[in-house]
């Protein structure tokens, strides 16, 4: 793929490859604004609107349908036609009523899966870092650009790249999920992306975010990946809706 940074324009052909988009139909793409997803793990509101949902057959009907309030992004009303929407994101079309949640899904890597209203109402974070602010405080930093502060007390269980439940939009923390065996997770990248299991084991190694880690997947099967592509979404039961799989309890 080539850089997508530093410039004000995207050509098709060097778009991301899951972008839902024909590459020889037109010449130039809608590049996503700075936000909380990098671009080359996020979908523009435009291409959402025109491309997935099909509410738009046009850009300029896609950037009125925005501009107008009626789209969501965590409870938000977003006007950018421009905003990256990313994994976990919940997306609310308010005239209809409708909730969708960005999940990963095998081969087209980003997929919106219809939700309740009740489980609109919150989302998954992954934890990427932890730094220390003003006052010795933690700050949680996440996957999706938002940061929670804690006493250090209180931030000692948190650990990166374990996943933190929070209400949307007020950011209210609800629940934590810590990576560790056994747990349930789903995969972000790689040639296994949206492949979900429970974690066998994690091969120590000198960087943590590298380390090999073994997941059964629903059928028995194993397959192998790195740490920073997998995302707890439950301990034994997935706390998000999925597409589809079988053999899981809970949400599905």
């Amino acid at each position: 793929m080539a850089r997508m940074g530093g410039r004000r324009h995207l050509k098709r052909l060097a778009a991301p490859e899951f972008w839902p988009v024909l590459r020889k139909e037109a010449k130039w793409a809608v590049k996503p604004s700075p936000g909380p997803h990098p671009a080359s793990r996020s979908l523009p509101l435009l291409i959402v609107v025109r491309e997935i949902l099909g509410y738009a057959k046009t850009y300029r009907e896609a950037r009125r349908i925005i501009a107008e309030g009626h789209i969501l992004v965590d409870g938000v009303v977003r006007r950018d036609y421009k905003f990256p929407v990313g994994y976990m994101d919940v997306i609310e079309i308010r005239t209809s009523g409708e909730y969708f949640r960005v999940v990963p899904v095998p081969t087209k890597v980003m997929a919106l899966i219809p939700i309740s209203r009740e489980e609109a109402s919150y989302k998954l974070c992954r934890i990427e870092n932890k730094t220390t602010v003003k006052g010795g405080r933690i700050q949680l930093n996440l996957h999706d650009g938002r940061n929670i502060v804690l006493p250090p007390e209180e931030s000692r269980k948190f650990t990166t790249l374990s996943t933190v439940k929070i209400s949307v939009p007020s950011n209210e923390l609800l629940d934590y999920y810590s990576l560790d065996k056994g747990v349930l997770v789903i995969v972000l990248g790689g040639i296994n992306v949206g492949r979900v299991g429970k974690i066998i084991s994690i091969s120590e190694g000198v960087r943590h975010y590298r380390k090999l880690v073994a997941i059964e997947d629903v059928r028995g099967g194993t397959f192998y990946t790195s740490l920073d592509k997998v995302f707890v979404i439950g301990i034994s039961k997935p706390e998000i809706t999925l597409p589809i799989v079988p053999g899981l309890g809970g949400k599905q």
